[in-house]
């Protein structure tokens, strides 16, 4: 179980949400549901390979790249019928790669980059701020998971953090344009997933920073999918009101 959150949040308290999830096949995106299904929403699912269905809730997954905005949009729509409209939209799909110095990426893992990061995240807002017009009026929430890379510059994630940080603008704009949605771009801070493996295991050349994120794995310091989970929900349910449209998940365990 989640360490307590500093706000209310009860057993099943999603019962009768819809949430969405890209990216949702592993890592932060497949914990994500997890928890969302334990705390009783519905939970439509996507990512390039199929996700298995959460247990003990109502599920509906897909083989969906985020770049391919017509599938994108029938997902949207399908999960609309089968479960109702989304209440939480979450755009976790991304990826890491390239790493190492800039003046040495690959031009297509760049690209890559930049259609999964930014233009997937793109596709994927345009399609439930669409789809969020013809629905009841209602609290409807978007997340789109950003970095601390997009604030902060680490040596070996140009890239990355540039995607990352474009995803931050691209929410405050879409916040703006669609009154309708509360949008938040939110870090989840470092969160033991296969992705921090991939992380722990770059040598000081390509990552200088790799030493921080061995640290905080060896400490036990990394935030897990779970309290993430838990923080996006106390968003949607208004337990939790941030500020701003960027937000940090607060450490699990300072």
């Amino acid at each position: 179980m989640p360490a307590p959150v500093p706000f209310d949040l009860p057993t099943r308290a999603l019962e009768g949400k819809v949430v969405v999830v890209t990216g949702a096949s592993q890592g932060l995106g497949a914990g994500l549901c997890t928890r969302f299904a334990e705390l009783g929403a519905a939970v439509g699912a996507c990512a390039r390979r199929e996700p298995r269905p959460p247990s003990g809730a109502p599920s509906l997954t897909g083989a969906v790249d985020v770049t391919d905005a017509a599938r994108l949009e029938r997902f949207g729509e399908a999960v609309a019928q089968a479960l109702g409209p989304v209440d939480l939209w979450v755009n976790n799909a991304g990826v890491l790669g390239p790493v190492g110095p800039q003046r040495l990426h690959d031009p297509g893992e760049v690209e890559r980059a930049l259609l999964v990061n930014v233009a997937g995240v793109a596709n994927a807002t345009r399609t439930f701020a669409r789809l969020a017009r013809g629905w009841p009026a209602a609290r409807r929430v978007l997340v789109n998971v950003s970095s601390g890379a997009a604030r902060t510059p680490y040596e070996g994630w140009a890239v990355y953090g540039a995607t990352k940080a474009a995803v931050d603008q691209y929410t405050r704009t879409v916040a703006v344009e669609e009154p309708g949605l509360l949008c938040h771009a939110v870090a989840p801070g470092v969160v033991e997933t296969a992705m921090q493996e991939q992380v722990r295991a770059l040598d000081e050349a390509t990552f200088p920073a790799v030493e921080r994120f061995r640290r905080i794995r060896a400490e036990g310091r990394a935030n897990s999918p779970a309290w993430v989970a838990d923080h996006l929900a106390g968003i949607l349910l208004g337990s939790l009101t941030p500020d701003e449209v960027l937000y940090r998940v607060p450490d699990e365990h300072p």
